[in-house]
């Protein structure tokens, strides 16, 4: 079935672009930015090659396949002809220079690699690795806030994004509440991925290989920061799962929760300016926090890490925790929201939030349960939508994203319910019986 969906979008894809993009015409979609160096080059083009691919409809599995090839071809290139003219860049007075490329030019040739190989393909699929896809229901919404400043990635083809091919099934997903505006944001969603999956420790200490990576990331958008004259900053929470391991990392006060057997588990506890260990750190280096509506650091952000707000560093800290907890088999599904749900939800409320979103009919108002007549993908995406509905309606006025990713099928979780259920709905009427003999 795989193979099919991807010939049928190859078939639709080559007509729509049968020849190379010319040069001057408008690209099919816009670059994030004008001017990129070598290293975001990476996280840069591929954002651009998945956008226009999930645009079109194209499979998942396909989409990253093509991106990753064609990524590929452009590393070994030349690229200097795409060198902005006298442009280049200091991260700090004693680092040496660093080029940057003009983004039009090189993604219009990172593109036209991407149709040349549709092209190819078309005519002659390679073959597509299997791999375990969970299912992710994700939703966001502005609510009352003048702008949307979260960005989130849900990538279960981590893997084949990356052309990793050790046998360890990998799958990366993070939430990012920018703030100040939304460049820091999507710099994180755009790039952290990508600095993971670089990481040497990836593999043996991948709570190492996110440290890093947030590190990494941080500093590349200190340069951009510099160079473009941008203020903002973005808490985040990102998971890897991998193998039978799962490993959360996060900065500021986005969260992860993880359900097992209908009970919630915490895995992290949220960077806040009150926080006792937050505010000793932010003291001993000098800085305060003060009370301004809510804990502010120095009397500013309301968070006390983030990437980005560099005119706090290093009140606000770039260093981000990680956590690790085997997968048993008993996991229900880990959620991961930003501070726009958290401020409304208690995570203890989530496990029954779910089933409740789980067990609503498909027509509110049709009698019954009719989740036998809807497809796991539909039970699935709706419990999200229905999450940040409830967060809204319990008075949260931020920005909400919340992600869940079912580490169990939905249905198989509504039969695990209702059998429970029934099981100790006998418990109760034998003890009744009992009772009254």
């Amino acid at each position: 079935m795989e193979e099919e969906a991807a010939r049928c979008f190859l078939g639709r894809f080559v007509e729509d672009f049968p020849a190379a993009l010319e040069e001057g015409s408008p690209l099919p979609v816009s670059p994030l930015s004008r001017r990129v160096s070598l290293e975001e080059l990476h996280g840069e083009s591929l954002e651009l090659g998945l956008r226009l691919l999930a645009a079109r409809g194209a499979p998942a599995g396909l989409s990253t396949l093509l991106c990753q090839a064609a990524l590929s071809q452009l590393l070994q290139d030349d690229l200097s002809p795409f060198h902005c003219a006298q442009e280049a860049e200091a991260n700090q007075e004693d680092e040496p220079q660093v080029a940057l490329l003009q983004s039009d030019t090189v993604q219009r040739l990172f593109l036209n690699k991407l149709i040349d190989l549709a092209l190819a393909w078309h005519q002659k699929l390679p073959e597509l690795p299997l791999s375990r896809v969970l299912q992710c229901s994700v939703h966001a919404i502005k609510n009352t806030r003048r702008k949307m400043e979260d960005k989130h990635l849900a990538l279960a083809e981590f893997n084949q994004l990356f052309g990793i091919q050790d046998g360890v099934e990998r799958a990366y997903y993070g939430v990012f509440d920018g703030h100040g505006g939304v460049d820091a944001a999507t710099y994180t969603a755009t790039h952290l991925h990508v600095a993971l999956s670089q990481q040497q420790t990836l593999q043996s200490d991948a709570a190492a290989a996110f440290k890093s990576a947030f590190t990494r990331t941080d500093d590349m958008f200190r340069s951009k920061a510099k160079r473009e004259r941008l203020r903002s900053g973005t808490t985040g929470v990102a998971v890897l799962i991998q193998g039978q391991e799962l490993t959360v990392a996060w900065l500021g006060d986005s969260q992860v929760i993880l359900v097992r057997e209908g009970q919630a588990v915490t895995l992290m506890d949220p960077h806040k300016p009150d926080r006792e260990d937050e505010k000793q750190r932010i003291e001993d280096l000098g800085g305060c926090i003060t009370f301004m509506g809510c804990w502010r650091v120095n009397g500013t952000y309301a968070v006390s890490r983030a990437i980005g707000d560099f005119d706090q560093k290093p009140y606000v800290s770039g260093d981000a925790d990680c956590s690790t907890v085997q997968l048993l088999g008993g996991e229900d599904y880990v959620l991961l929201a930003c501070d726009g749900f958290f401020d409304a939800v208690r995570p203890s409320e989530v496990p029954q939030l779910v089933l409740d979103a789980l067990q609503q009919p498909a027509d509110p108002e049709a009698g019954g349960n009719t989740l036998p007549e809807l497809s796991e993908d539909a039970i699935g995406q709706r419990v999200a939508q229905q999450l940040v509905a409830h967060a809204k309606s319990a008075g949260s006025s931020d920005n909400i994203t919340v992600m869940l990713v079912f580490l169990r099928p939905p249905k198989q979780l509504l039969a695990q319910h209702s059998s429970s259920g029934s099981a100790q709905a006998t418990q109760d009427s034998t003890s009744q019986d009992a009772a009254q003999k």
